[in-house]
């Protein structure tokens, strides 16, 4: 199992921390990982990606270039920047609720996900990024969504702790959205 992930998007839409916790989840469950992130220096608004790498044998490098095996995408400049560097075969989750357009690729399978409205029907759109990483551990079962949410209390502290059980109706719905 080696998996290549792009999360893209702007500032502000929890790109750095969905890949955090995709990580984080990957190395409590003693496998091997990467996180390399990268933002504009607006941040909140500017364009934010990361790239994670979770894999059962080392890594030699954490840089993903045109070899993802799947890319998450928040918006739109991220689907034209991002949507070539998918492998043929891999996936691509795309937010359906920013993003009216398809991918133009065929050999790739393509997943739109209405993230953001999920995120309102929980009564929080700040977990958008978690329905779209529900979306995407469905998909690739490459962690465990228990182990996603015992890393969001290491990542954040116990202090948001209170605020797993809204992170894990947002993964979970994220997790249905891609079962249909």
């Amino acid at each position: 199992m080696d998996e290549k992930v792009i999360m893209a998007g702007f500032g502000g839409q929890g790109i750095m921390a969905m890949g955090k916790l995709l990580a984080y989840a990957g190395m409590l469950e003693n496998k091997e990982v990467s996180w390399l992130p990268s933002y504009g220096p607006e941040m909140r608004g500017g364009t934010a990606n990361c790239d994670v790498m979770v894999s059962d044998s080392m890594i030699g490098s954490p840089v993903i270039s045109h070899d993802a095996t799947a890319a998450l995408i928040m918006n739109l400049p991220s689907l034209l920047k991002f949507e070539m560097d998918v492998l043929p075969g891999g996936k691509i989750i795309i937010n359906k609720s920013l993003i009216d357009v398809e991918t133009s690729r065929k050999d790739i399978d393509a997943y739109y996900v209405p993230v953001n409205e999920l995120a309102s029907e929980l009564g929080n759109p700040k977990v958008a990024n978690m329905v779209m990483l529900g979306a995407y551990v469905e998909l690739t079962k490459i962690v465990q969504i228990e182990s996603v949410l015992k890393a969001f209390v290491k990542v954040f502290g116990e202090n948001k702790s209170h605020l797993v059980p809204l992170n894990k109706e947002a993964l979970l719905k994220g997790a249905e959205a891609v079962k249909k």
